[in-house]
């Protein structure tokens, strides 16, 4: 028997009666949405929304590309809600150690996580629900999926929400309250997007804070800040279950693809909620995706190409304090060169004005120790004017 017949068998199904006739009658409010290739519903395809059992960043992200690489979405449309615990998860193409604050995170135990699609650095917790809409790629409606989420928000609190021009959800102005990223392949695509609800503030101000403004990186995506907002911050009605609740049915209710609510009878004829448990048993090969993203050659080896550069001071015999440049150049994550640009008055016919250091540390993991170590190894001071800079980040966020 295939694995979705399976979990219609045995998962539990949860679709709550309790509000539905309430809720259709703000259904006319809506006005329908047929995206940009007007084509029409197709009673054929039925849907499902998965709800993950696990919080645990790395198995979640692993379900989410096992999902991509080996189920067919032909008939079947599949909405994902995961939530993690503490983590930062930044884009396939980005840098980690120019994104966020990797100290930080290590000593207060949120775990670092690169995903599959591209986008920018966002903080997960368990205040914050994760959706992943799957679909065939030429279904793919980032659209439709974002005004899923908006259409539960009024229907429910009549809470009134904006889809910008960056696909972000705002609220009450331009507080950001859901940022967006998508993976687009042959034949699967998914579309998935975050939802603050009670995040951490200070743990995603701490996890986000950029310390290593000195790295010149040939990644393609940056992060940019935004400002923020928890749903409870606007309603405190709002929780994580009944969001979920909130979320489902409306995605169960709305036509597979046009944006047209088709109420109670359409929601009964739909595959419902059902509650997974990522585990190799039911998902063969899932613990090597997991043990894989979870890797140090997945979230700092895949790094794009980057330069460190460090300002430092040294003194000579004749008291003049003169300052010096040093410049590593990273590959894979790993230090390819150390060179080190000398002042004028320094350089001679034996020592070239821009020279490669001797050192041991070529060849090793970079880490925002390393470049401290040398300077501390040639027994200089470092400038620290040029290698941390502390941003005010309160109430912001990076856009995912």
């Amino acid at each position: 028997m295939s694995l979705f017949g399976r979990l219609t068998l045995l998962a539990r199904r949860c679709v709550p009666r309790d509000g539905m006739q309430r809720g259709s009658r703000y259904a006319s409010s809506y006005a329908d949405y047929t995206g940009d290739s007007g084509v029409s519903s197709d009673p054929s395809i039925r849907k499902s929304v998965f709800i993950s059992q696990s919080t645990d960043v790395f198995t979640n992200l692993a379900l989410e590309d096992w999902l991509y690489r080996n189920y067919d979405f032909g008939d079947r449309h599949v909405l994902l809600l995961w939530r993690n615990d503490p983590c930062v998860v930044y884009g396939r193409h980005q840098n980690p150690w120019k994104e966020c604050n990797i100290r930080a995170a290590e000593k207060s135990g949120i775990a670092l996580a690169r995903r599959n699609s591209g986008g920018g650095t966002v903080y997960h917790d368990n205040g914050n629900l994760n959706l992943s809409f799957f679909t065939p790629r030429e279904r793919c409606n980032r659209k439709y999926n974002l005004q899923i989420i908006t259409r539960a928000l009024f229907r429910e609190w009549r809470l009134k929400s904006v889809i910008d021009e960056h696909d972000d959800i705002v609220v009450e102005g331009d507080y950001k309250i859901s940022g967006t990223a998508a993976k687009l392949g042959r034949p699967n695509a998914y579309h998935h997007c975050t939802l603050l609800v009670g995040v951490d503030k200070d743990n995603l101000n701490l996890a986000l804070e950029r310390k290593e403004d000195d790295i010149v990186t040939n990644a393609t995506t940056s992060s940019a800040h935004s400002p923020i907002k928890n749903l409870l911050d606007v309603n405190s009605n709002i929780g994580i279950d009944k969001l979920i609740t909130a979320i489902g049915k409306e995605y169960l209710r709305t036509n597979a693809l046009i944006l047209k609510d088709g109420g109670q009878k359409l929601l009964e004829k739909q595959m419902g909620f059902q509650f997974i448990n990522p585990s190799e048993g039911w998902f063969p090969g899932l613990d090597k995706l997991t043990n894989d993203l979870r890797s140090w050659d997945w979230n700092f080896g895949k790094t794009p190409k980057f330069t460190v550069t460090r300002d430092f001071e040294v003194t000579t015999h004749d008291g003049k304090v003169h300052r010096l440049n040093l410049r590593l150049d990273v590959q894979d994550g790993i230090v390819e060169e150390v060179r080190m640009s000398l002042p004028n008055e320094l350089a001679s016919a034996d020592f070239d004005q821009d020279a490669s250091v001797i050192t041991n540390l070529c060849g090793t993991r970079y880490n925002h120790e390393i470049t401290d170590n040398i300077i501390a190894a040639i027994g200089c001071k470092v400038d620290a004017s040029n290698t941390i800079q502390t941003e005010d980040k309160s109430n912001a966020m990076i856009t995912q």
